[in-house]
């Protein structure tokens, strides 16, 4: 018998001549005992956990002292703050090889092997046809809000000339208020030179209010709204009532769960249904018996995730889980010299996608 095996790119595949109706041999591995065989994992189902927050960043103005002085303004900013505030939270599965679930297809002297697809990490993708990887997609781009302008670009040459932070704040205030004027007696009609075109009034008021908000800004400071991206994976071992995912701080953001100091985000997961588990009956212990050469893949349990912080809920989602069901057998006489059944797996579960024959 002539056997080849050829490594492609993040898969095996297993091709075999055959001369004889011996069956394929798939059985539990034991590191260091398989002498010839392809070795899979089944995958238990992990997520990963993508958190949206907005960064609003708050700076005094250089004027803050004179805001109220000048301009009647208070409250104003007098130091630079940070706020932070939880915009989502998606929850992405993916599958994760379960070391305590590898198996190994053997390869023996007139046996008829499988064409075996494999992922780049292990895990069972399909038998006898091709089955295409999937990967999590790219995570959303953190973006940047724009950033204030420059106050110093309106400044006139009289206030950029004086001697004192208190003498540039005053020409400051009296600029807005020669601004707010010549606004006013445009839109009254009044102005020297007022535009006909209602279009070119309104950008000579836009304008107007533009350097007037930037002065200002001297006064009562700037903010900045950034929003971030933070990814980390979640993998769950057990139902949970209330699990912290992580911790959210509005002053510092995204913190480890262990973190105090942030509130908690919390997780519950509950399995929804309960799948039978194999019955020890001596029928079926027989029956069992014939088929553990067979190929081992799962059968998952449906969950349900909710994820809430400060009384908000922000996932609400049902799914099935891999590590909250069961392993079962698919028959060696499936795959036969008589048969090529062809079969893929879900790669976040490992359970049957598609069988036939």
């Amino acid at each position: 018998m002539k056997r080849l095996i050829q490594l492609l790119t993040f898969s095996f595949v297993l091709f075999n001549c055959h001369f004889a109706s011996a069956q394929t041999e798939v059985e539990p591995f034991v590191p260091g005992t398989t002498v010839e065989g392809v070795t899979y994992y089944l995958p238990r189902t992990a997520f990963r956990v993508t958190v949206i927050a907005e960064k609003t960043t708050t700076r005094p103005g250089d004027f803050h002292k004179y805001a109220d002085r000048y301009l009647r303004m208070q409250d104003v900013p007098t130091e630079e703050s940070v706020t932070w505030s939880l915009k989502s939270i998606t929850l992405e599965p993916f599958g994760k090889p379960d070391k305590s679930k590898a198996y190994s297809v053997k390869i023996k002297s007139k046996t008829v092997a499988p064409l075996v697809g494999l992922s780049r990490d292990g895990l069972l993708l399909s038998i006898n046809c091709d089955a295409q990887e999937s990967f999590l997609p790219d995570l959303p781009k953190p973006e940047r809000g724009q950033a204030p302008e420059n106050p110093r670009s309106y400044m006139t040459q009289e206030i950029l000339a004086a001697g004192s932070s208190a003498k540039m704040a005053e020409l400051c205030a009296q600029e807005i208020y020669d601004i707010h004027e010549s606004k006013n007696a445009l839109i009254r009609g009044e102005a020297d030179n007022t535009p006909k075109d209602g279009t070119q009034l309104k950008l000579t008021l836009d304008q107007l209010d533009k350097q007037a908000s930037v002065l200002e800004s001297l006064f009562c400071g700037t903010t900045q709204t950034d929003t971030e991206v933070f990814s980390f994976f979640y993998d769950p071992q057990q139902e949970t009532d209330r699990d912290v995912l992580f911790r959210f701080s509005q002053k510092l953001g995204v913190l480890d769960a262990d973190n105090l100091a942030g509130e908690p985000v919390i997780v519950s997961l509950k399995v929804l249904e309960t799948i039978p588990s194999t019955s020890f009956s001596a029928d079926a212990a027989k029956k069992r018996a014939k088929m553990e050469q067979g190929v081992y893949y799962n059968i998952p349990a449906r969950v349900k995730l909710n994820i809430t912080y400060s009384g908000q809920e922000y996932v609400n989602m049902e799914t099935p889980m891999a590590q909250f069901g069961i392993v079962e057998i698919l028959s060696n006489t499936l795959f036969d010299k008589k048969t090529s059944t062809q079969v893929t797996f879900f790669q976040t579960t490992g359970g049957t996608k598609d069988v036939m024959e």
